[in-house]
């Protein structure tokens, strides 16, 4: 149980309370990013399902036909739902099976599964269920339907396609994995999600728990977190709600008194890069770059934009900024792709942290520190979760920050 989340706590205490029948129907899984939230979600769903004898229920390699709906991620009993950047993993996920598949290595039909897998956890968000009536369930649809065609030429039992047409088909299926996430897939979860889900959950199921996972349910709207609160007085029978965040402070209190939260913690380098080994399997001489320390950086390599370049852009609109200049950008948004995927916004902000830190070493300094770092903040949101558009939300920082400079006396230049 739980074999596959690797070096957390919290999975020894979901055990215990999975044994003792003392697990509660909402609970909230907190910790940082690329902690295991996800996998863990996912697998207690699968446990909580399990129709294997007392014995061995909840086992990783259990072939009841829940377990292995589960493992696949086709159940009819788990929605998930909320923003989530899931088209890194997806790419990360096709260089270990384009690598595993040339060197025919022992590892092969596990980069198969983890290709599969990786794949539907996006595609598992665009459940009709949670999307009917919605104008753009007609939109991707096709798109969707697309995607299931190419996995079913990688599906278990069969034979993969040689070198290239393997590629061709990965490639395929990751321009439609990207507009499904880029296109369709809200940055905010809607409150009619929260209110279809409470319908379906409201159905019978003769077949195990019904299981709906809140991806970064921090990032809703006021509507959508009063619809959640609804269902969290008067949860639904034979029903579990496993919500995850990287920021517990931005939960609603209402909805923190109502969940049992479990922490993930950041792991060690060390157990971070045993996670990329045992489930990556990464060839630095295939993927052309090192080892690197920690799961997020790793999966930073795949991104259309490389981490450095954009930081690079970032000091340098700091620069300009407290020089009291208009940086040109619309120049920053095209060198740091559009932004998209919207890690990418996170990651430029994340170089202005860096280089205003020096501020901190003066009084006057740490205050104005303090100011642009709310700033920030602000602006990370009304991106990722508002789908504010980029280059209007830089606009705003850029006069924001200038205008912390002036109040500041200056500050920002000494």
């Amino acid at each position: 149980m739980f074999d596959n989340v690797l070096h957390q706590s919290a999975c020894a205490l979901l055990k215990a309370d999975i044994e003792s029948s003392s697990l509660p129907g909402s609970i909230l899984f907190s910790g940082p990013s690329c902690s295991g939230k996800l996998t863990c979600a996912l697998e207690l769903a699968r446990v909580l399902s399990c129709s294997a004898p007392g014995g061995i229920r909840g086992d990783w390699n259990c072939a009841c036909p829940s377990c292995l709906r589960h493992k696949a991620l086709v159940s009819p009993n788990l929605l998930v739902v909320g923003p989530g950047n899931r088209t890194l993993e997806i790419e990360a996920a096709k260089s270990t099976l384009l690598s595993q598949n040339a060197g025919n290595t022992r590892h092969l039909e596990a980069a198969r599964y983890l290709y599969i897998r990786a794949v539907r956890k996006l595609t598992v968000r665009f459940s009709p269920v949670l999307w009917e009536g919605d104008d753009k369930l007609s939109k991707f649809t096709p798109v969707l339907a697309d995607i299931d065609e190419s996995l079913e030429e990688l599906s278990p039992g069969r034979t993969l396609p040689d070198g290239d047409s393997l590629e061709k088909i990965l490639t395929k299926i990751e321009k439609n994995c990207s507009k499904l996430e880029g296109s369709f897939l809200y940055d905010s979860l809607p409150v009619s999600q929260i209110r279809r889900f409470s319908a379906w959950a409201h159905l019978t199921s003769g077949s195990g728990k019904k299981v709906l996972i809140i991806e970064n349910a921090d990032l809703m709207a006021d509507s959508s977190r009063n619809a959640l609160l609804k269902i969290l007085e008067e949860p639904p029978e034979g029903t579990m709600l496993i919500l995850t965040t990287t920021n517990r402070g931005g939960m609603l209190a209402t909805i923190l008194s109502r969940v049992r939260t479990y922490t993930f913690f950041e792991r060690s380098e060390a157990h971070q890069r045993e996670v990329i080994d045992r489930v990556f399997h990464y060839d630095p001489s295939f993927s052309g770059g090192e080892v690197p320390g920690t799961v997020d950086l790793f999966l930073r390599n795949y991104l259309p934009v490389r981490p450095d370049v954009v930081q690079d852009f970032s000091a340098r609109f700091y620069k300009e900024v407290v020089q009291g200049h208009v940086p040109d950008i619309p120049e920053i948004v095209s060198g740091c792709g559009g932004f998209s995927p919207r890690i990418l916004y996170r990651i430029f902000l994340e170089g202005i942290v860096l280089a205003q830190r020096g501020l901190s070493a003066s009084g006057g300094g740490a205050e104005c520190s303090a100011r642009i770092l709310g700033l920030l903040r602000e602006s990370l949101m009304s991106v990722t979760a508002f789908n504010q558009n980029p280059q209007a939300a830089l606009e705003m920082l850029a006069r924001d920050i200038m205008y912390v400079n002036y109040e500041s006396g200056g500050v920002m230049r000494l």
